[in-house]
């Protein structure tokens, strides 16, 4: 099997970052959502992208960002988005009726011979296997945020996801300059947010509880462990909408913190660094 054209399903923080990684390192890639209004918001956010493989990226310069933006075409038709694609990257919100809906329709105007991969940070493949209609082409393929410098991949498939397709997966991750993490069993939140997921909300529950501010919450983990950036930092990056959709789950244990985060942020249109401000203003100095 041999990965030429992707598409890149959804535009949102992780989605723009894997569409534009994907050209950068030589894929044709086409970005499909579902709106005029949301290409536009992919376009402004891949703006600051460009300008962090500049001062991130070895070798970055104008020339290779105008080479990747010239790889990189959107959509808002998804029959013409999926039309060429050898493996279609699904970035859609983490809901999995939304999940399963789109499925249905790829695999109804998607090529027989494209490789379905869905991004989700939480969901097992194998729930939303059946409504691919190709089950044994699908896995999950879970990107980073910040994606050019946190350069993970973790490649999970299901039970009857083809081996042939685990390993073609693997080598596009690689090819695409990240490092594969294959994960040989199904487990909810993979590796990474198995590690993750319970930093955030430990410190979620000492912001709500009144216990530290954000800003002392980040220092102490940042100079007691030497990480870059604190889990307040974190949730900037992944987007405070998306937190609210993990935390506001019914039985996550973290709804106190989603009602924190809808009165204080989302309402106000404090959304983290897509917006220019979450629990930090962006740009920080």
């Amino acid at each position: 099997m041999t990965i030429k054209n992707v598409t890149v399903l959804g535009t949102g923080v992780l989605g723009a970052q894997i569409a534009f990684q994907t050209a950068y390192t030589g894929f044709s890639v086409t970005a499909y959502d579902i709106s005029d209004a949301a290409v536009v918001k992919a376009k402004t956010f891949l703006d600051y992208v460009a300008g962090r493989y500049l001062a991130d990226v070895k070798g970055a310069d104008q020339s290779t960002i105008a080479a990747a933006r010239s790889r990189l075409i959107f959509v808002t038709d998804l029959a013409a988005a999926v039309k060429d694609a050898d493996l279609i990257i699904e970035a859609v919100p983490e809901k999995i009726e939304l999940k399963r809906e789109i499925y249905a329709k790829l695999g109804a105007v998607a090529p027989a011979k494209a490789i379905f991969a869905s991004n989700s940070s939480t969901l097992l493949p194998s729930a939303m296997a059946q409504s691919t209609g190709r089950p044994d082409k699908f896995l999950a393929l879970h990107f980073a945020n910040e994606i050019w410098s946190n350069n993970i991949a973790e490649v999970m498939g299901h039970p009857d996801t083809s081996p042939e397709v685990f390993q073609t997966v693997v080598q596009f991750a690689r090819d695409i300059g990240m490092v594969p993490i294959e994960i040989h069993k199904e487990q909810p939140g993979y590796v990474l947010n198995s590690l993750l997921v319970p930093l955030l909300s430990a410190a979620g529950q000492l912001l709500v509880k009144g216990v530290a501010t954000p800003d002392a919450i980040d220092k102490t983990w940042k100079i007691a462990t030497k990480s870059p950036k604190g889990p307040f930092e974190i949730y900037d990056i992944i987007g405070l909408n998306t937190a609210y959709a993990v935390s506001s789950t019914p039985g996550s244990g973290q709804e106190n913190f989603a009602a924190y985060l809808k009165e204080n942020y989302i309402d106000k249109g404090k959304l983290g660094v897509t917006t220019g401000e979450g629990f930090y203003k962006y740009p920080r100095n």
